[in-house]
């Protein structure tokens, strides 16, 4: 099982249209188009998850710089997520003043 990232996607594209575009190298088993958690609109990217390890491979090299919708794909292995903390350190309480 290969995890793919799709970036640099157009915002029209349709989970539909991914899944068209990726098996024509072979098996698809998922495809997923992040939306933006308060508009609901894509954030131009997407995962598209396939069994085959080298059908993957061939979809990865043959879609990277692929243009769909007039923006050029940038195609490659997803990494895994990695744990972050935006707030950085936690903080101490203070005691209070009074």
């Amino acid at each position: 099982m290969k995890n793919i990232f799709v970036g640099n996607l157009d915002f029209g594209a349709t989970e539909e249209s991914l899944r068209q575009l990726f098996t024509e190298y072979g098996v698809v088993d998922r495809v997923s188009i992040v939306t933006d958690r308060d508009t609901g609109r894509s954030r131009g990217f997407a995962f598209v998850e396939m069994p085959e390890a080298h059908e993957a491979d061939r979809a990865i090299n043959a879609l990277n710089g692929f243009f769909l919708g007039g923006r050029s794909l940038n195609v490659n292995e997803a990494r895994p997520k990695t744990e972050r903390n935006d707030r950085g350190p936690r903080q101490q309480r203070r005691e209070p003043r009074w």
